[in-house]
């Protein structure tokens, strides 16, 4: 479980070593001078590994309402085949309080209805029975397959002002987009940008689909809340505008250009 532990110091009380622990091994000030300007979602790790009957989510750090919440060990979490949308959310409980330390826990919960808002989604997927879930995707637009395949495009990471879409994606898009063999700029830096950055921030993904789409700023500013209409346009821009070597299956004949619904 995720976890935000802090100690009670009152005059009068004892000052237990398990106190001068959660200072010692946890430098609160700082991560959270670090990261007060970030949304709520995942800080870093959180990463999911698919098993055969467990989804196994990596050690990792995420904000919920101001906090920051630490888990240290993986934690792996059941699933079977439902054919219905699952959802993986660290669901946000109520702080337990005692009289040395108040306690907020958050808990990997697999549910089958959208995140609320006191909860933050990890991926997603709809697994047919008798099927097998996987996460070794074939290509950039296999990520928001709806069968069978673990969908991390609405999971919540965390950013500056707003949220944005988790590493992984970028990383993903980044790889496909230099393969193709594209030398446009706007895609190098971009590239670039995404193989080497923690994150990505939203408003640069924005304007990067701004400059390689012609369209203006602010006529794309509704796709950030759309993560599937985000990443059918980073698919059309590996698709048409990607480079001279597109993928195989992929046929391009006559003018090509990028269009987001």
């Amino acid at each position: 479980m995720f976890k935000h532990t802090r100690p009670l110091f009152e005059k009068g009380r004892i000052l237990k070593t398990a106190m001068l622990e959660s200072l010692r091994d946890y430098p609160r000030s700082f991560l959270d001078v670090r990261y007060q300007e970030y949304t709520d979602g995942i800080i870093t790790g959180a990463d999911i590994r698919v098993g055969p009957k467990t989804l196994t989510v990596a050690p990792g750090i995420i904000k919920y309402d101001g906090r920051l919440y630490l888990m240290e060990e993986a934690q792996e979490v059941p699933y079977t085949a439902t054919g219905r949308e699952t959802v993986l959310v660290v669901h946000f409980e109520k702080a337990e309080s005692s009289a040395d330390f108040d306690s907020y826990v958050g808990r990997l919960v697999l549910q089958e209805r959208p995140p609320a808002s006191d909860e933050v989604e990890l991926g997603r997927f709809k697994l047919k029975e008798g099927a097998v879930l996987r996460s070794d995707y074939l290509d950039f637009s296999d990520l928001a397959t709806e069968f069978n395949t673990l969908n991390l495009l609405h999971a919540r990471n965390a950013g500056r002002g707003e949220g944005t879409l988790v590493p992984v994606i970028f990383k993903f898009f980044a790889r496909e987009l230099l393969g193709r063999g594209s030398t446009h700029p706007a895609d190098l830096s971009f590239a670039l940008l995404g193989l080497n950055q923690e994150r990505i921030e939203m408003e640069t993904l924005l304007h990067y689909l701004a400059a390689r789409s012609g369209m203006r700023l602010k006529d794309l500013s509704d796709l950030q809340k759309d993560r599937l209409r985000l990443h059918q346009a980073l698919v059309r821009i590996l698709e048409e505008n990607g480079g001279q070597r597109p993928l195989a299956g992929h046929r391009r004949s006559g003018p090509q250009r990028m269009m987001v619904d």
